[in-house]
């Protein structure tokens, strides 16, 4: 399955950008699932037709869905009540009613990793998810993976296995242990983070940046760029959008114009983000319905571009030496930071961090250096004698 995630800066389009993507995916025969985020309804004004929590078909072969996110909030907060009980009740906290609860921050973004988990074992061709704007965008690309990390240290797997003793321990401590059912959940919500976590890194995943061209959104893109290359995250296009007519001389838009066009010269260069760049035209009016959406002629490309790769490699003439490239196009040294904790690397890039277990080989070898150059962060590791065996 095809998927394409579509974000990019705060007012710059991109639902009605997802929107005319997942209508060109319909047009050329894909079955094509079209989600958002937004708990208004901006989806259903640029498709012309509402959408809501149950999926409708917008177009033939465009299958639009807008998740409620408070129902499935209130599922999962009651169900968090039922295994903490024996807790809440020495507590002596009083339980929640589904009426009285409403879904918090963040709730609308879970609802569409349960809806694109779905929509994987569904009979989809493509799905286009209109996301957040970059920066929230960014922060629930991440969330996955951390969350599952999180999880496995607080509840780590083999710890499960002293199910048994929970009610001796129980009664040794005075207090009521934790129930079978918080493993459980734990194992649930793993197991779900990490079917979504598998679409995100999958072969056949893209992030599609929507921008309208500016110094504000150029600025954006350079870091967006970085922090999509630290998560190993592909870009398929960057599209710029509402861009002007240059038949514009003599006009009040010459100017405009012409700023745009400055700007999208150096979008376009070997200075620029480094994407494929696509030019969706200013329609004169907000697009509205399928038919304004078709005008935008926006790209599909039903090829990813190529993986993200962090090769390890045994450098010609440094013996003894293995070489850990990881890609970080805009990074700068000052804002760098690394740490080893363990086996796992700690790579922090100005405000974005991510920690990344170590491949097996380098398990065995200690840091021997690091250094930035050409938009590449390349660790240098050298084998630790007491973990590889002797010859």
């Amino acid at each position: 399955m095809r998927t394409i995630l579509v974000t990019g800066p705060g007012g710059a389009g991109r639902t009605t950008v997802a929107a005319a993507t997942a209508l060109t995916a319909a047009r050329t025969g894909n079955r094509t699932l079209l989600l958002s985020t937004d708990p208004e309804d901006t989806l259903g004004a640029a498709l012309g037709t509402p959408t809501g929590p149950t999926p409708r078909e917008a177009a033939p072969g465009l299958t639009a869905w807008r998740p409620a996110a408070a129902a499935r909030f209130g599922e999962d907060l009651l169900r968090l009540q039922d295994w903490a009980a024996p807790a809440l009740d020495l507590a002596g906290a009083a339980r929640l009613e589904g009426e009285e609860l409403t879904p918090l921050p963040g709730a609308e973004e879970a609802a569409a990793f349960r809806a694109l988990r779905e929509a994987v074992r569904a009979s989809h061709d493509v799905v286009v998810v209109d996301l957040p704007p970059l920066t929230r965008a960014l922060a629930l690309l991440a969330l996955p993976e951390q969350l599952r990390r999180y999880l496995r240290r607080l509840l780590p797997p083999e710890r499960q296995a002293a199910r048994a003793l929970r009610p001796v321990l129980g009664r040794l401590a005075g207090v009521p242990m934790p129930t079978a059912g918080l493993y459980e959940t734990a194992e649930r919500w793993d197991r779900e983070l990490a079917a979504v976590q598998e679409v995100i890194a999958h072969p056949a995943t893209t992030v599609r940046l929507v921008a309208e061209p500016g110094r504000t959104a150029t600025d954006a893109l350079r870091t967006a760029t970085t922090a999509l290359a630290l998560h190993a995250l592909r870009v398929d296009a960057l599209l710029a959008n509402r861009v002007l007519p240059e038949d514009a001389d003599g006009t009040w838009l010459a100017g405009p114009v012409a700023q745009q066009g400055k700007i999208l010269a150096d979008w376009g260069s070997a200075a620029g983000p480094g994407y494929p760049l696509g030019r969706i035209p200013h329609l004169g009016r907000e697009p509205h319905g399928i038919d304004d959406l078709g005008a935008l002629a926006v790209p599909y490309d039903p090829a990813p571009p190529e993986p993200v790769r962090w090769p390890v490699t045994d450098p010609p003439g440094d013996e003894g030496v293995l070489l850990w490239t990881v890609p970080l196009p805009g990074a700068v040294r000052e804002d760098l930071d690394l740490l080893r904790r363990g086996d796992e690397l700690v790579i922090t890039v100005g405000r974005f961090r991510r920690i990344v277990p170590l491949p097996s080989a380098l398990r065995r070898c200690t840091v021997a250096g690091a250094g930035l150059r050409d938009g590449e962060l390349r660790v240098r590791f050298t084998p630790d004698p007491g973990l590889w065996p002797r010859t």
